[in-house]
């Protein structure tokens, strides 16, 4: 159920932006147990100034190819889980999509079952009582 906000620099080709939304979608298939047809994604490009960042907090170097991900999703998973997304993450962006590590930023925004509604005015995965 994760809602997935890909936010970066313009600049990148369409096939470019596809490889990236790709391979967070399978990533999140692949280590957080995401069902492969829950893929919902919004992809922001940003002109210079509209996306600021510090390029050297907390020591990582960061670039103007910085990638913000922003995913909302269930709290139901574990650090340990959370932790295997971040690392995947970043590995399958740099193996397949050729970014930095460093330029890859992951924010979870966890939350509860009753949250969404995917449609028809329901809460789609609550049960009724």
């Amino acid at each position: 159920m994760p809602l997935v906000r890909i936010s970066l620099l313009k600049g990148r080709s369409p096939a470019q932006l596809r490889a990236i939304a790709d391979s967070i979608h399978q990533t999140l298939v692949d280590a957080y147990n995401v069902p492969p047809g829950d893929r919902f994604q919004l992809i922001e490009q940003r002109e210079p100034g509209e996306l600021i960042y510090d390029p050297h907090y907390l020591g990582i170097e960061r670039t103007d190819e910085v990638v913000l991900i922003h995913i909302v999703a269930g709290r139901w998973r574990d650090t340990a889980t959370r932790r295997a997304l971040y690392r995947s993450l970043a590995a399958r962006l740099s193996a397949e999509v050729g970014i930095r590590p460093e330029d890859v930023q992951i924010v979870l925004s966890p939350n509860d079952r009753d949250d969404w509604s995917f449609g028809n005015g329901l809460a789609s995965y609550v049960q009724d009582a």
